[in-house]
């Protein structure tokens, strides 16, 4: 039973409870050391952004609408635009057939990417090795020492490879032609791991050759053509697709190698907040190499920012004037979305590698393990 003045206790409490609850929780605040290096002079006035993915609020942005040279950070588009239109289950094979003509063979194909004539490649990250097909035709035909061979759907800079590869022991005369009709027995064959193994391991050596063919071949499946003009309506439709702006994009290959190509941060950045938890594009995250540990950032952070080391997933860059980062970064229970680009740098190795300190550093003032 209540007694005189409960009622007055009970809106007292209500009163705290409200207010308790509608406190907002505190956003996190961009450390003061990001902010100034951030301005150091070794970005020369960068592009950053720095966004939190639960909310959606911008936590830190340096011109983020400004149209840039991104490097390889746009391997995040080729690969995103990959994967929007190609199954990541996709095998590539690639097989050398007999014809009716005891010196002639044919190569079928199906524009495989990952074919390699590198033993070395081959080996250490078992890429399809080319040249394994024409010692399984040498081995059933030992007395050959000229060849023609044509070839359908296979890329001609693995054929002039593969004519490097055995000069001097068999010349190789190749054709291209536009049917396979006349092939007979399959002498050997080799095909490629799953596209989303491809995807990632593009991702984390950043491979130029192997993200300019998928992107070409990524606009092909969308039915545009395969030169810059393709790539462009092709990625501009996958970021449409993903509800991205894509005003101001300019594409010119699928690597970023081209200086002509541009995206603005905040383009990479809303990119990576559309794809971050959609099981469509897994092979993407999966494929951003680990500060300190893997791919093109195993030997970054481990000097310059120590604490970071595994705490940032990132895709690299960097093309003369630019050097670029852009992924997720860590910070206790939280994880951050951010976007560097630096594209006004000097054309020197020691200007690069100073930009590359400065953005390790700036990362290492969020980074921070969960506990």
């Amino acid at each position: 039973m209540l007694r005189r003045g409960s009622t007055v206790t009970v809106w007292i409490l209500a009163s705290t409870l409200l207010l308790m609850t509608s406190v907002p929780a505190q956003a996190f605040a961009i450390p003061s050391l990001f902010i100034k290096l951030a301005a150091s002079k070794t970005l020369a006035r960068p592009g950053i952004i720095v966004i939190d993915p639960n909310t959606n609020q911008t936590l830190y942005a340096e011109a983020p609408d400004i149209e840039r040279a991104p490097a390889s950070v746009l391997k995040l588009f080729s690969m995103t635009t990959v994967l929007n239109v190609l199954s990541p289950d996709l095998v590539f094979k690639t097989s050398l057939r007999e014809t009716a003509a005891p010196d002639t063979f044919i190569l079928v194909g199906s524009a495989d990417p990952w074919i390699t004539a590198s033993p070395f490649e081959a080996h250490t990250y078992q890429r399809a090795f080319s040249p394994s097909l024409i010692n399984k035709m040498l081995e059933l035909h030992p007395g050959l020492k000229s060849v023609t061979l044509e070839y359908s759907n296979v890329y001609a800079l693995d054929i002039q490879a593969l004519q490097r590869y055995f000069s001097g022991r068999l010349k190789i005369n190749p054709v291209k032609v536009n049917s396979s009709a006349d092939a007979t027995a399959e002498v050997a064959s080799i095909q490629s791991p799953p596209l989303a193994k491809i995807v990632e391991f593009t991702l984390l050596y950043s491979d130029n050759v192997l993200a300019d063919r998928l992107g070409r071949q990524a606009a092909h499946a969308m039915g545009f053509s395969t030169d810059a003009v393709g790539l462009q309506a092709a990625f501009s439709k996958t970021l449409s697709d993903l509800g991205v702006s894509s005003v101001g994009l300019h594409i010119y290959d699928g690597n970023g190698l081209s200086h002509q190509t541009r995206v603005t941060v905040r383009q990479v950045a809303d990119l990576l907040l559309a794809i971050r938890t959609n099981p469509k594009f897994k092979a993407v995250l999966e494929g951003l190499p680990t500060s300190g540990e893997t791919g093109t950032l195993r030997y970054r952070f481990i000097n310059d920012a120590p604490n970071a080391i595994g705490l940032v997933h990132a895709k690299t860059g960097w093309i003369d004037n630019t050097v670029s980062l852009a992924g997720f970064v860590t910070a206790g229970p939280n994880e951050y979305v951010f976007a560097i680009v630096a594209n006004h740098i000097h054309n020197l190795e020691s200007a690069r590698q100073a930009a590359r300190v400065t953005i390790d550093q700036m990362l290492g003032t969020i980074a921070k393990p969960q506990k």
